[in-house]
């Protein structure tokens, strides 16, 4: 298995998998069939940055899993399947129309939805409504040009929901609107946020 990435959702071998969360919480709404979401930070240990969602937004716990006890990855770039929004028990929500209209199109990069939209396709829990934010990543290993990505910006700002945009470099990811109104970014890296004005040359 290769290593998760942020963002990325797994499904874990056994309970006792799940290490170092001390919210109460998490022990009567976390439960084996629900996956938890790769984050940043570092382990010298080598164990896996993991945080656990519950039912309320600001229900947010984070954790560590080492790899062996991963069972399952879902992708983001898996959730932007245009089969599988058409087919979701939450087509008709506005933040899922605004991705099938963005997977209607052939863009020149990868791209997924994170969030509380790409959870509930993941596992048809509702944890997503009709004003919820479609949060999107678009993986970029290479540089993209800024007027690349001003035609992803306003195709995404005339969406029926609000839409935020990451990018996700070799060295972390920053927000698409902050780097092409600033023309700098805070990169948000396995260490710490940096700011930064090319996130492609960082070498931290």
């Amino acid at each position: 298995m290769n290593a998760p990435h942020p963002h990325d959702l797994l499904w874990l071998t056994e309970s006792a998998a799940l290490e170092g969360v001390s919210e109460e919480w998490v022990a009567s709404q976390w439960r084996l069939v629900l996956p938890v979401v790769v984050r940043r930070d570092v382990n010298h240990e080598g164990r896996i940055p993991v945080g656990v969602r519950g039912m309320r937004r600001d229900q947010r716990a984070a954790g560590w899993v080492k790899a062996a006890k991963i069972k399952r990855v879902i992708s983001p770039e898996s959730l932007a399947s245009r089969d599988l929004l058409i087919n979701s028990p939450f087509v008709s929500m506005p933040p899922v129309q605004g991705a099938i209209q963005l997977a209607l199109r052939e863009w020149p990069w990868i791209w997924g939805i994170t969030g509380s939209v790409g959870y509930a396709l993941a596992t048809e829990v509702p944890v997503l409504h009709a004003d919820s934010d479609l949060d999107l990543i678009i993986r970029s290993p290479e540089r993209v040009e800024r007027e690349a990505l001003r035609e992803w910006q306003q195709v995404a700002g005339q969406l029926l929901c609000r839409a935020d945009t990451q990018i996700e470099t070799p060295h972390g990811a920053f927000a698409l609107n902050e780097w092409l109104r600033d023309g700098r970014v805070l990169l948000k890296t396995n260490s710490g946020p940096q700011l930064v004005t090319d996130p492609w040359a960082f070498k931290g």
